[in-house]
């Protein structure tokens, strides 16, 4: 899919905030959803969504979402550096297909990651549910 089009109410992330569809939550207020990736590209990978949003990426977003996204993104990317120590955190969107988008609701990847240990392939394999809900109470624990 290209940068433009029309918003998909059937996306995975959006099933996710009606309660269609299961996720590991880490954090939730009343603008942000946090989970984890079922496809971590490392230990500790989540996902940052807005809540009322039909942006299909960053560019589409309303300034005034965009503020507390980030608050969001910022809570959650602090607990995961005290949880799990990492060496550095890659904090991104994707935007558009050739980006390597491939769920058109406008989210953030908080990725840890650690010296010497590669980054998995995005969209790789699935997580086992029972390591992720672990890592899910190890970083929520942390949020202030």
């Amino acid at each position: 899919m290209s940068l433009d089009g029309t918003y998909d109410d059937g996306n995975i992330f959006a099933k996710i905030l009606r309660g269609e569809a299961p996720a590991v939550r880490v954090f939730e207020d009343s603008h942000v959803l946090g989970f984890m990736d079922v496809f971590p590209q490392s230990k500790g990978h989540c996902l940052v969504i807005p809540k009322h949003s039909t942006a299909r990426n960053f560019l589409e977003e309303a300034p005034e979402v965009i503020g507390p996204l980030m608050l969001g993104v910022q809570r959650i990317a602090r607990a995961t550096r005290a949880a799990l120590n990492p060496d550095g955190l890659m904090i991104t969107t994707f935007n558009g297909a050739a980006s390597g988008q491939t769920v058109y609701h406008l989210h953030v990847h908080i990725i840890p990651r650690w010296e010497g240990v590669p980054l998995g392939r995005h969209g790789g394999g699935m997580a086992d549910m029972e390591d992720l809900k672990a890592l899910a109470e190890l970083i929520a624990a942390k949020i202030s």
